[in-house]
């Protein structure tokens, strides 16, 4: 699974390339936060079993978070953040925001999955798949079941597949490596980086912020 380290570097990107003149150590520190707060529902799963990549990983959060936002800027008639923050708090906020659905939520979202709508819903949903294009077949892609059929009874859908929700998922950490209690002798695995791709990710988008950083105090 993506590790916290990997969202944050994610998150660098998105805030170095969205930021722009706003860009400086505190705005992208506030964007890389947002992002890594996503994954401390983890705690919440130690108390509220299987709600680890439900409590903070539904796009709900950044759905809520977005519509105050914008009732504020937009529909006020003096916006208090503006008020506050001026211009710049508006887009640091902005950007969070953004970074916290993009960079937070799907990463997940695209490897094992992640309760989408939760509490309102209670399912993970995991989007995987591969798109190709053959010469025999044209395009090929698995992400989407174009034959499903909606017209089907749910219960019947459901006998090939049995549907996730926080009753019967749980996603292993250092923090929580077994649902319900654990033994003294449990291994609690922390991930960092799991694959070449995500490590790539992760060098790159530090080296982005890092740079970008460098060039600002050099201004």
């Amino acid at each position: 699974m993506p590790s916290t380290l990997v969202h944050v570097a994610l998150a660098g990107l998105v805030g170095t390339a969205l930021l722009a003149e706003e860009f400086d150590a505190r705005a992208i520190a506030v964007v890389m936060a947002a992002t890594a707060f996503v994954d401390l529902d983890v705690f919440v799963g130690l108390v509220v079993a299987g709600t680890h990549r439900a409590a903070f990983h539904t796009l709900l959060v950044p759905l809520a978070l977005g519509a105050v936002l914008y009732y504020d800027v937009r529909l006020r008639e003096r916006s208090r953040l503006a008020a506050r923050w001026e211009t710049r708090g508006v887009r640091v906020a902005w950007v969070s925001v953004f970074a916290v659905a993009v960079a937070g939520i799907g990463p997940d979202l695209f490897l094992n999955g992640v309760n989408l709508f939760y509490p309102v819903h209670d399912q993970f949903y995991e989007l995987t798949g591969r798109v190709i294009y053959s010469d025999q077949r044209g395009v090929v892609q698995t992400f989407v079941d174009l034959d499903f059929d909606f017209l089907t009874e749910p219960a019947a859908r459901a006998t090939d597949q049995t549907v996730r929700t926080t009753d019967n998922t749980h996603y292993r950490t250092g923090v929580d490596p077994s649902r319900g209690e654990t033994t003294e002798d449990v291994e609690r695995i922390f991930y960092i980086v799991t694959s070449g791709e995500r490590l790539l990710l992760a060098l790159t988008g530090y080296a982005v912020v890092g740079l970008r950083l460098r060039e600002e105090r050099r201004n």
